[in-house]
């Protein structure tokens, strides 16, 4: 069973840098065909689609966060991680981790974190 959680400060005050990781267990993030993604879900709102590593690691982001947005990865560590810079308070949200497994013919997130609330406020 493949496993994804998300680690990182649940308060971050506006203009600083949202800073999270996500630690993945019985699956390596090099698989092919898998994308390690980044959701979030601010309150009351539905799911918004962040961005996304590759297995060779190469990104890809929504262009909705006008380039505020990065993630990396620590193969060593099997994680992969997200900095959003210049928060404001409607960068809060939920925010989860997940494999998006896209393979010829199949889509599909089959699996994710639990989600780790982080509020923007001073």
């Amino acid at each position: 069973q493949v496993q994804l959680q998300e680690s990182g400060p649940g308060l971050v005050k506006p203009s600083q840098t949202l800073s999270l990781t996500c630690t993945v267990s019985s699956a390596s993030i090099t698989t092919r065909w898998c994308y390690w993604t980044w959701i979030r879900q601010p309150p009351g709102k539905g799911l918004e689609w962040l961005g996304a590593i590759d297995n060779h690691g190469g990104a890809i982001y929504s262009p909705s966060l006008k380039n505020r947005a990065t993630i990396t990865r620590d193969t060593s560590r099997n994680q992969f991680s997200l900095q959003l810079s210049s928060v404001t308070p409607e960068d809060t949200a939920v925010y989860f981790c997940a494999r998006n497994f896209l393979a010829p013919g199949i889509e599909k997130y089959d699996f994710w974190g639990q989600g780790t609330q982080v509020t923007v406020s001073s």
